[in-house]
């Protein structure tokens, strides 16, 4: 995907109905239920880069108060990973693509 192993593996919850999204441009799975944070570290190992160092981020806090897990959207959109549920579709970059080192 983006050259990274995940940073999460899921171990309980699996029964859960699937749902397709994409990081990058490439395909990738969820479940119902996810938070994106989730459904992105479940996949590759960060959720963005820093816009200033070019690190790797993953969030922080998980409940929406540090501002460390934004994300954007292919179409530019930004939102919060550990805060917003996955949907069918969705299209996430991690900035391992564009000016951001990868």
């Amino acid at each position: 995907m983006t050259g990274t192993a995940p940073l999460l593996r899921r171990v309980a919850e699996t029964d859960r109905e699937a749902v397709a999204f994409s990081i990058d441009g490439e395909a990738a799975s969820a479940l119902v239920g996810d938070t994106v944070l989730t459904a992105m570290l479940t996949q590759v190992g960060r959720l963005r880069r820093n816009e200033f160092s070019g690190e790797a981020r993953a969030g922080f806090c998980m409940m929406g108060a540090c501002q460390d897990c934004w994300v954007e959207t292919a179409d530019g959109a930004r939102l919060r990973a550990c805060s917003t549920f996955i949907e069918p579709g969705m299209a996430l970059t991690t900035g391992a693509t564009g000016g951001a080192p990868a």
